[in-house]
């Protein structure tokens, strides 16, 4: 259901209010959910048919901090004091992509930082990663796809939003750990594409050709 006005204005009051500087509560860290199937996932047997490596996850620059951000109005943002990841984000966003993609690309061995010569190679930035004035729970950037000899295969940029269904940062944390699943799926999508037809074009969409979710 769409958020109201004064909804947005409570969760945007309850989230600030763990970014307060002082003598305030003891400081919480999240860790993004890790989902119901993924060990299993990352333990099913089956032939390896592809390789794929994760070269890296990189952060726009404001989000490399250990504080929560939260757009505040169109232009500006601000890092919680009060929660903050439990660990670097772009180990946690790397980590969350390979266990989503063991998860959709069966017969495929994900793996992150290094593979052999015909592993295919998977580089993801993120641009946006954060809570949104409106009650909305934000991730957007862009991912390229290399095959084993190099070339790129796709280019695409990602946009998707989750609405938060309720206030306060766990909730926070949940809708964007859904956001960051709905990017895996797609990218997972595509990538089966590029592998049931390996001798079709190379494709660069730009970001008016992204598919936005929601």
């Amino acid at each position: 259901m769409p958020v109201t006005k004064p909804l947005c204005l409570l969760l945007l009051s309850a989230l600030l209010a763990g970014c307060a500087t002082g003598g305030g509560p003891t400081t919480q860290r999240y860790l993004l959910p890790s989902g119901d199937s993924d060990a299993a996932a990352e333990t099913s047997s089956g032939p390896v048919e592809h390789t794929l490596v994760i070269d890296d996850v990189r952060l726009a620059r404001y989000l490399d901090d250990p504080g929560i951000v939260l757009q505040t109005d169109p232009l500006r943002l601000q890092a919680a004091t009060q929660h903050q990841w439990a660990e670097p984000l772009d180990r946690q966003l790397a980590r969350a992509l390979r266990r989503r993609l063991s998860r959709n690309l069966p017969g495929t061995r994900v793996l992150e930082g290094a593979g052999p010569e015909t592993a295919w190679h998977l580089s993801v930035e993120v641009d946006q990663f954060q809570g949104r004035y409106d009650g909305r729970a934000v991730a957007e950037g862009l991912w390229q796809l290399r095959d084993g000899a190099g070339d790129i295969r796709r280019q695409t940029p990602f946009q998707t939003d989750e609405v938060l269904k309720e206030d306060g940062y766990p909730a926070l944390v949940k809708a964007l750990g859904d956001s960051w699943n709905n990017v895996a799926k797609r990218i997972a999508e595509e990538i089966r594409r590029q592998w049931q037809h390996p001798g079709g074009a190379q494709e660069t969409k730009t970001a008016g050709e992204s598919a936005k979710t929601h």
